[in-house]
């Protein structure tokens, strides 16, 4: 009886539910990275690769649907690429018939009007505009007018261009210093431009003025040390007694 079960047994665990015949599942055929080495080649002694070397390649590439999203962005770039390559090659040549001769600035145009861009980006600091001048080359009567300029200026003038003037240091030494204004009330360019023009005429009509009450001022130059010590320049040298006025002591006791 024990041999009949047996025999049961091991019939119903091959008997098939279906029809067709049974066959082995087909395995993946092994795809080689890379011909081996002619050394190796010639000794018959070859490298083990691995099985998985297909799980490297794409999946779109593996199925024959075309280039990976990868390499669509790598096509992209090349053909950027190209189109500047080519604006080079054959559009640069044309320019040479616009090319002008540079002139140095004239007298007439004192004016240093500085901008940022970004490159065609929307930012709030493209609006802004400051202009640099020279107080020599203004139209000031004489030397009291150009003194009371520098008064009704007060912060905004310095001995020396400003670093981010545009200015190199041996275009030109003036005695009289510069003048920078600044503006980025306005939302358009042109606006803050117009606002620091009117404020550089009233400037001008104020200081060739007749009334000459501001002339016998001294320029207050204490803006010019604030910025000094900010940069580093005076850090560490505390006040001493020899800094102290002379000229606030009180005069000896006559004997």
């Amino acid at each position: 009886m024990q041999a009949l079960a047996n025999i049961a047994r091991s019939r119903l665990s091959t008997r098939a539910f279906h029809a067709s015949v049974s066959a082995p599942y087909p395995r993946p055929r092994r795809v080689v990275g890379r011909p081996p080495p002619p050394i190796l080649a010639q000794t018959g002694v070859f490298l083990d690769e691995d099985e998985d070397i297909e799980e490297d390649i794409p999946y779109e590439e593996k199925h024959d649907y075309g280039s990976s999203s990868l390499g669509h962005l790598l096509l992209r770039q090349q053909r950027h690429m190209l189109n500047y390559m080519r604006l080079i090659e054959h559009d640069m040549p044309n320019l040479v018939q616009f090319r002008e001769r540079f002139a140095p600035p004239q007298s007439d145009r004192p004016l240093v009007v500085r901008s940022i861009d970004y490159g065609g980006e929307e930012h709030p600091a493209t609006a802004k505009r400051s202009v640099v001048v020279a107080v020599s080359r203004l139209p000031l009567k004489d030397e009291k007018a150009r003194h009371v300029f520098k008064l009704l200026a007060g912060p905004r003038w310095s001995p020396s261009a400003p670093p981010d003037a545009g200015i190199g240091p041996n275009e030109g030494h003036e005695s009289d210093g510069y003048v920078k204004i600044s503006c980025e009330d306005f939302p358009q360019p042109g606006m803050n431009l117009k606002w620091i023009s009117d404020a550089l005429d009233k400037l001008i009509e104020k200081a060739n003025a007749k009334s000459r009450k501001y002339a016998q001022i001294p320029l207050d130059t204490r803006h010019l040390e604030a910025r000094r010590v900010k940069a580093g320049g005076n850090r560490g040298i505390r006040p001493s007694l020899r800094d102290f006025p002379s000229d606030w002591l009180p005069l000896p006791a006559a004997s």
